[in-house]
Formats: C-alpha cells, structure tokens, sequence
C-alpha cells in the first residue's frame, strides 16, 4: 500500500529510531491483551513476555504500560457489559489487576527476567515531588534488570475511566524516564490517510513526523467519534513523547516477534519520528526554564567536576544556599563569583539541602533521617550555562 508523502528529513528512516535506543516503552491496549474483552490472552502476553525478556537480555531497558484490567476485571465478575457507574468500574479494576500482575509475573519470571508492579495516576505525574519519586523507583528497577508492568490506578482515580487513555500513560512515563521509542501495540497496523473501512482510498502512513497537524486530522481530529479511544489518542500521545525526544510506533500488537523486528530495524507499522533528539530535548527545557526557585553556590573542586568532568552535583560541593524552593524544582548552581555554570532539578528542597551543605552522603540519614538520593542534582538533570 502506497505511502503518504511526509515531511521529514528524506536521510532519515525507521532503523535509525532504534540504532541507539537502549530505553524502550511499550504500551499494549486492552483489545489485545483480553482478546477483544474476552479475559487476558495468555498466550499473547507469554509471546510479548518472551521478546521483552530476550531484549532485556541483550542489554536494553524496557517498561511495559499494559491496559487490561477492567476487562479482566468484569470476565471476574462475570458482568458482559462495562458498567457505567465509577464505583463500579474501580472495583472491576481492583479485581482484575491481580490477574493481569500475575499474569505478567508468572510469563516473565519464566524467561528468567523479575517483573515489578507499579500504578501511577496523572497526579501522580503533576506533583514534583512525586514525579521524583517514581522516576527514581523506576530507574532502579530497570538498573536492577527488572520490567515494570505499569497500570493507571484506576481504583482511585476520580475521573471517568477512558478507553484510550493508556495511551496518554504511556507517553507521560516516556517523558518521566526519558525513553529512546514509545511503542504503542494496537489492533490496527497502524495510521492511515482516512478510515480503511470507509474510504477505499486510503493510504497507508508509514514514516511521519511526530506533532504533525495533518496527523490529527488524519485519526479523525480530537473531538470526532471516529478519534474518541482509538488513533487520536495515539497521535496525541506520540506527540506528548516528543516533547522529551521520545520516538513512537504503533504497530499491529500480533505481529509476529514485533518487538525483536523493530528493535532490529525493521520498518514495521506507522513510525513517528521525534523532532529533537532526546538529549537536547531536555536540556533545551531546563536551559529555557523561566521559573527558577533558587540556587546554590558551589566551591572550585564541584565546578571542576560538573564542568570538567561532567559528573553530578554532590552536597559536599556545596556552600551555600539561596532562595527556597522545592524537590523537584529548577535551582541554578553558582560559582564562588555568583556566576551561574549550571542549571538542573533539585533532589532536595532548599530547607534540607541547608543541611547538606559541605556534607558527605554518609551524614545525610543523621542529619535528615532519610537518604532519597546521594546527589544533590544527577547529572541526567543537569544542564550546563557555560562550558
């Protein structure tokens, strides 16, 4: 099927999203991992299992974003249509998330690979400080070799629970751990011009850039019935992604070994192409922060490491700070001179890093009676003013 004509820089192609992506998340929606609502597919998530094992073995990262569990939920409870109340659909949430967990566990850990649960809300994204605290959770688990199985916690989510909305998820945990590709698996082989099923005419997209206008209007445009749940929520989230330099592609999910084949480069389903390289991406959001909170004036030898070296910036380094601000917070670091070298998240709110001040990490449990992170800003969130 003939491509659409799309305006990309013609050097690039689809293998090249992946030639160096080492940090991967996949999102699967709930017609593929409950077999079109009819209970989970076990056999489908043991293949999907199998190739996130083999990846994570050969070096990569992967997280898997998996909807599911209402429907699971209502096969439990032996209900055929999907309630309509709220209460209703959180508790099918809450009875179906214990099959899907384990069902995940259970085909991971027989390919020799742990699995861990993790339930995020929206909220949990907005707040800094908790935004902190699950990218620490989930980089530790993917240092540790472990694949994350993340839901939306539907149980305690106020809004209405949406078909689609994983999608959304999927791309705010690409931007919270700054993943190289979202890959999203649906029911469809990917984008096209129009609807297939109404208009023969339709072509079949398979390189874009992602935050094309011409997308959205493409998947039915964001307030249509054709785009409600379905390829709108998918475009939106591939542009939510590029915000960090995340590229995504959505793809048939019962493609035979599809996450092998696209980590090999092969062009499969629609590819939507980041306009900024991740590393730029971010730093060029920390560089253009108007809202600084505070800063922080650092000695000769923490200079010379931060600029010489390129390493974080540890308390011990640090002699002074100024303003009050927040985890989570953009603080500027200061030379002796006042001049700023550097700019990045803190780790610590102002009044604890007081504390820290030309202190080793050792003392950090006496004197704040917890350890959340032994630098005060990890060079993964530092950008640097001057060179």
């Amino acid at each position: 099927m003939e491509a659409v004509e799309t305006r990309l820089n013609p050097s690039l192609d689809q293998s090249g999203v992946f030639k160096s992506a080492r940090r991967i998340v996949v999102k699967v929606g709930s017609s593929l991992v409950t077999n079109e609502g009819r209970g989970l597919d076990e056999e489908a998530i043991g293949q999907w299992s199998e190739q996130l094992a083999a990846l994570v073995q050969q070096g990569l990262e992967l997280i898997m974003v998996s909807s599911g569990a209402v429907a699971e939920g209502m096969k439990r409870l032996g209900w055929s249509e999907r309630p309509k109340e709220i209460n209703e659909l959180q508790a099918a949430a809450a009875v179906g998330q214990m099959g899907l967990v384990q069902m995940y566990e259970s085909k991971l850990s027989a390919c020799g690979v742990g699995s861990a649960q993790v339930l995020l809300t929206h909220a949990d994204l907005a707040d800094r400080e908790r935004y902190l605290n699950a990218r620490s959770t989930l980089l530790t688990l993917l240092q540790l070799g472990v694949v994350p199985v993340i839901n939306e916690n539907d149980t305690v989510v106020n809004d209405e629970i949406k078909f689609g909305d994983n999608d959304t998820l999927g791309a705010l945990v690409a931007n919270l751990v700054e993943a190289d590709v979202l890959v999203i698996l649906t029911d469809q082989k990917g984008l096209y011009t129009a609807d297939p099923r109404r208009d023969p005419s339709a072509r079949f997209v398979d390189l874009a850039r992602a935050g094309d206008p011409e997308l959205e209007a493409m998947a039915g445009g964001a307030g249509s019935g054709i785009g409600k749940g379905g390829m709108i929520t998918k475009i939106l989230a591939a542009k939510r992604a590029a915000g960090s330099g995340a590229s995504t592609v959505i793809a048939w999910g019962r493609e035979p070994q599809v996450l092998l084949r696209l980590c090999a480069g092969e062009a499969i389903g629609t590819c939507l192409v980041a306009g900024t390289p991740k590393n730029q991406a971010r730093k060029r959001w920390m560089a253009d922060h108007l809202q600084l909170r505070g800063s922080v004036r650092v000695d000769d030898g923490a200079v010379q490491k931060i600029l010489g070296e390129g390493k974080s910036l540890l308390p011990i380094g640090m002699t002074a700070v100024e303003g009050e601000f927040s985890r989570g917070d953009v603080i500027a670091v200061r030379d002796g001179a006042g001049q700023e070298i550097a700019r990045g998240l803190a780790n610590y709110a102002s009044s604890e890093a007081r504390l820290l001040c030309r202190k080793s990490s050792n003392d950090f449990e006496r004197l704040l009676g917890y350890v959340a992170e032994s630098e005060m800003i990890h060079r993964d969130n530092l950008v640097l003013s001057r060179s």
